[in-house]
């Protein structure tokens, strides 16, 4: 049927998923969006979604409301007015749906064409999408050649389906963006405390394509990660990334979903050696902690000189979100030889330090300081697992921008009442 036949499923007062990632099925939104007039109190829920998002537009306040488990650009603007986000690790959000703290009523995803059996796949995006269609009382799904066919938890068939729409949509693409000179810097740092037979876990942008430049050198990598980009194909096909050494879905590349370009796409497409999985394992610690040596590498909004990681706000304004990194940063402390970083570069765009003494008023926790181990920037790495507070001051300090040390050396003064050692 048409993208507007099928969105009539949705009803006033429904509760909508929406599947996300560079998977944000566009035609189903623009159709669902255009029926707003005629619809009241409809809550939308997702991850971070790309494109599109005409829902949180203010004239239809009173048709949608979103709560993002995670916040993207595209809705950023709009939190604490037709959006609010909900605080969650990404590991739980599938028991929301499976445990029935969150009924849906209507599923909207993006699906590769089905095979001669009828089995359609979600493919770059799983994570929390398929616990959702297992419990929607509704499911629209968008028939897209664009899609890449992936294996794991992705196969969906058909049945699943109560109304299915043909399109031709291009996936959302992440442009490849060159690190900069102080993520690159990073990158090497962080290359350095990785092992051979490492398991990684990192996601997108400038500082994890840094990394994976560096590891030209490493042998017998795997990759056990909530999302990943294109940067991991260079180590696929030069066999650096082989999963070898991993105890867990061994010589198989898992995760929950993927951005990147569709070179990317078209490398995962119909790949066995891919593994998209329901996030409520891929993010599950007690899993992440049986493979060897997991490096998982986060990204960080600022850090207090005792260790404390603000991920999700600056002060009190909501930015991104809790996501994966707490599951990732306690399952590699718990693995053998596992390494949690958080890596950051000294300081923002307009030269502010991320090494803080304290925290701005209302600046959320998400890695708290005892979960805190390794902190890495351009100036180097600070270990932290199982030093004193003042220990941590002086190891972070030593890190920060040269500009900012005096200040913090000040601070630590103040604060620990003693001399600081360099």
């Amino acid at each position: 049927m048409t993208a507007d036949e099928a969105v009539k499923l949705i009803k006033s007062g429904d509760r909508v998923l929406i599947q996300g990632g560079s998977a944000t099925p566009q035609t189903l939104i623009r159709a669902m969006v255009a029926r707003g007039p005629e619809l009241k109190g409809v809550e939308v829920v997702h991850l971070h979604t790309e494109g599109e998002c005409g829902y949180v537009a203010p004239e239809l306040r009173e048709s949608f409301h979103t709560k993002a488990f995670f916040i993207g650009g595209n809705i950023r603007k709009m939190i604490g007015d037709t959006a609010d986000y909900i605080p969650i690790f990404l590991s739980d959000i599938p028991s929301l749906f499976r445990q029935g703290y969150m009924n849906l009523d209507v599923v909207l995803v993006n699906v590769s064409p089905p095979d001669k059996h009828g089995f359609c796949s979600l493919g770059v995006s799983v994570d929390i999408v398929i616990s959702g269609i297992e419990q929607g009382k509704k499911v629209i799904a968008q028939i897209n050649p664009k899609m890449p066919r992936t294996f794991g938890d992705a196969i969906v068939h058909l049945k699943h389906f109560d109304a299915c729409v043909e399109v031709d949509e291009e996936l959302h693409e992440m442009k490849f963006v060159a690190p900069s000179e102080e993520e690159q810097a990073i990158g090497k740092n962080i290359a350095g405390i990785i092992e051979d037979g490492a398991t990684l876990q990192m996601g997108i942008g400038g500082i994890p394509n840094a990394v994976l430049t560096y590891l030209n050198n490493h042998k017998n990598l795997g990759v056990h990660t909530e999302m990943f980009s294109e940067g991991i194909v260079d180590l696929v096909e030069k066999g650096i990334v082989n999963g070898s050494q991993k105890k867990v879905n061994p010589y198989k590349i898992v995760s929950g979903f993927a951005m990147g370009t569709r070179r990317l796409y078209d490398f995962m497409n119909d790949n066995p050696e891919i593994e998209m999985l329901d996030i409520g394992y891929v993010n599950d610690t007690s899993v992440i902690r049986q493979n060897p040596k997991v490096t998982a590498i986060n990204s960080a909004i600022e850090i207090d000189f005792t260790g404390q990681v603000c991920a999700d706000s600056i002060g009190t304004r909501m930015f991104s979100g809790v996501g994966g990194q707490m599951d990732f940063m306690r399952g590699a402390a718990l693995s053998q030889g596992g390494k949690p970083i958080i890596a950051v570069t000294s300081t923002t765009q307009k030269g502010v330090s991320k090494i803080v003494p304290t925290l701005k008023l209302g600046a959320g926790v998400v890695t708290t300081r005892a979960h805190a181990r390794y902190v890495v920037t351009e100036y180097g790495v600070a270990e932290l697992f199982g030093k004193s507070l003042k220990e941590r001051a002086q190891s972070l300090r030593n890190i920060a921008h040269p500009d900012s040390r005096e200040e913090l050396d000040k601070a630590i003064f103040e604060r620990f009442g003693s001399s600081i050692m360099v």
